[in-house]
C-alpha cells in the first residue's frame, strides 16, 4: 500500500523517510524485446537467448536502462501524491548498475526520501534514492539518485 500525502505540505513532511519496498516484478524476455524495439538496442546479450546462454551472464539480461525505466511504475506503488497539479522528473544525480538483471528474475524497488525543499513557482523538490533489488541477488541491479518536482 503506497504512502499517500496531501499536497505540498504533505511532501515536506517526508524528508528522511523510508518509503519501503514494492511487490516483486518479473522481467520477461517479452519486456526486454519490447524495450529493444523501442530503443533500437538489440545487442545479443539482451535479445538472443541462445547466444546469451554462452555469454558472460549465462543467459539474456535486461538492459540497464530498462531497469532504470521500471523505477517510474514501481515508484507509484510507494508514493501517491494528492492535490498536486503537476509532477515532473527533474533529473538524475547519479545512476549505477552494480549487477545485471537476468531475464526471468524478479525485481523490486526500495525508496528513500533524501530531501524535500520548497522551490520557486509554488513547488517542492524531492531528492530520492532508489534501489532496484533482484530477488536472491547479493548486489542491487540499480541505484539511482533522482530529483522530482511537484507543483500546487
Amino acid at each position: 500500500m503506497p504512502t499517500t500525502v496531501q499536497g505540498l505540505d504533505g511532501l515536506l513532511s517526508l524528508a528522511g523517510r523510508d518509503l519501503g519496498r514494492t511487490d516483486w516484478l518479473e522481467v520477461t524476455q517479452e519486456r526486454v524485446n519490447t524495450f529493444a524495439d523501442a530503443t533500437g538496442d538489440h545487442q545479443w546479450i539482451h535479445t538472443d537467448p541462445r547466444k546469451a546462454k554462452q555469454g558472460p551472464f549465462g543467459g539474456p539480461i535486461a538492459h540497464g536502462y530498462l531497469t532504470l525505466s521500471l523505477i517510474i511504475p514501481m515508484f507509484g506503488e510507494l508514493l501517491r501524491i494528492e492535490g498536486a497539479s503537476m509532477s515532473v522528473n527533474y533529473g538524475l544525480e547519479k545512476v549505477r548498475f552494480p549487477s545485471p538483471v537476468p531475464v526471468g528474475a524478479k525485481i523490486r524497488l526500495h525508496g528513500l526520501v533524501d530531501s524535500v525543499e520548497e522551490v520557486k513557482g509554488d513547488g517542492v523538490q524531492m531528492g530520492l534514492t532508489f534501489t532496484v533489488e533482484v530477488e536472491g541477488g547479493g548486489k542491487p541491479a540499480c541505484v539511482a539518485q533522482a530529483v522530482y518536482r511537484h507543483y500546487a
